[in-house]
């Protein structure tokens, strides 16, 4: 596992229910087990770097936890109680490639104006695919509204959808090597 920098809010014990392995934490899997989800080593110096989190404000966990995991297929990595009726809500595609979102619910006027217009209107969310088609057509089945026809772009076939919010999201599939 590569060392991260030196964060006083990623060490173990400011992080709820992380377990302590001595060189590096991790965080328990919902479920049972044990998911490698960060790791920090004490005292590293950064040697590399990787987005592995982002904060999706959302009006309730549990709207937000039963459209991600049940109705795009998403993994709860984490579902753990934090003080003041909040929750450490992770998830992520499955697979377990690129980054995952952290649901956080709205606190405040201004944290709910953001509830689905996260990037003000733009797209802001991108979710690549090995098979467009059939994961076009599971979503569609599943109703989640395209605003968009599937394009093919030399980069590759890719549809935008909203989510329950109105986040704006590419359904992708790149062509070939155009990973990025």
């Amino acid at each position: 596992m590569n060392a991260l920098a030196y964060n006083p809010y990623l060490l173990c014990e400011n992080v709820p229910n992380a377990i302590d392995l001595g060189d590096e934490c991790r965080l328990p899997r919902v479920g049972g087990g044990v998911y490698a989800s960060f790791g920090i080593r004490k005292g590293a110096i950064m040697s590399s770097r990787s987005l592995f989190l982002v904060t999706l404000i959302v009006d309730d966990y549990d709207r937000g936890k039963d459209f991600y995991c049940g109705v795009l297929g998403f993994d709860c990595v984490s579902d753990a109680p934090l003080p003041q009726q909040r929750r450490w809500l992770v998830v992520r595609p499955p697979g377990g490639e690129g980054a995952a979102l952290l649901l956080a619910r709205a606190e405040d006027e201004a944290e709910r104006k953001a509830v689905g217009n996260q990037a003000a209107g733009r797209v802001s969310f991108f979710l690549k695919t090995d098979d467009f088609a059939r994961d076009h057509a599971a979503m569609i089945a599943k109703g989640i509204r395209f605003i968009e026809d599937p394009r093919h772009e030399a980069y590759g076939t890719v549809a935008v959808f909203s989510d329950i919010y109105g986040n704006l999201w590419d359904l992708i599939e790149h062509a070939g090597d155009a990973a990025t």
